[in-house]
């Protein structure tokens, strides 16, 4: 969250503040720091020794990728689930190609599986017979990104961090963990779902835009924030 601070005098650096992510204007992931003076762009935070890994994000060379993007079926198959689930196609096709690169034969080394990289147990919860099947996986794919949607009231990274490192991670951090894992992959999806070209739809998702408010201080400092 960003905070805009005015004094009349010279005004002391804050302790510490809290780094927290937030979409820009572009849709680019960003961790900002209230004491920096300049926005960083990638997160600062580091991974906690013990903190549990997040599941990784397959990687798989095209040469080996079984579809593609420009597949027919696959299109018909993703928009057919998102309609179903009400949420944008252009965000199901941003995660499955940071998920699997569009292989439906990928397996990562954590055993998720398909498109969508669903691991055994979020398979077995939405009913997926046949992880490999690309209908079966993308439709429990999207009815478990739209569960986490709802879950978050919307909040785009809250949801992806929940499809990367799981419910309990994000509810902990209250936000994206401090996974380095997990702040990439938010990351990657967010630059794949707004990259011009994407088909992204405002109408269903949109990044929140916060209202400026104004505030005075007991000891007169103005403030005006977005918290």
């Amino acid at each position: 969250m960003a905070a805009v601070i005015l004094a009349a005098g010279a005004l002391a650096a804050p302790a510490r503040a809290q780094i927290a992510p937030n979409i820009d204007d572009r849709g680019k992931l960003v961790y900002t720091n209230e004491d920096s003076p300049t926005t960083r762009h990638g997160s600062m935070m580091s991974h906690s020794p013990g903190a549990p890994q997040a599941t990784s994000v397959a990687s798989t060379p095209a040469s080996e990728r079984s579809a593609t993007r420009s597949d027919d079926r696959l299109d018909r198959i993703v928009r057919a689930a998102a309609e179903r689930h009400k949420v944008d196609p252009a965000l199901v096709k941003a995660v499955i190609d940071t998920e699997s690169g569009w292989n439906s034969l990928a397996v990562s080394s954590k055993g998720a599986v398909g498109l969508m990289q669903l691991i055994p147990g979020t398979a077995e919860r939405y009913g997926v017979g046949n992880p490999f099947d690309a209908a079966e996986n993308v439709e429990g794919g999207t009815t478990y990104l739209r569960s986490l949607l709802d879950r978050y009231k919307g909040n785009l990274m809250k949801a992806l961090a929940a499809y990367n490192a799981g419910e309990r991670a994000v509810d902990q951090s209250r936000g994206v963990p401090a996974y380095p894992e997990t702040q990439r992959y938010v990351q990657k999806v967010t630059d794949a779902y707004f990259q011009p070209g994407s088909g992204r739809s405002s109408t269903l998702w949109s990044p929140p835009r916060p209202a400026v408010r104004r505030e005075l201080e007991p000891r007169g400092r103005v403030v005006f924030t977005n918290e």
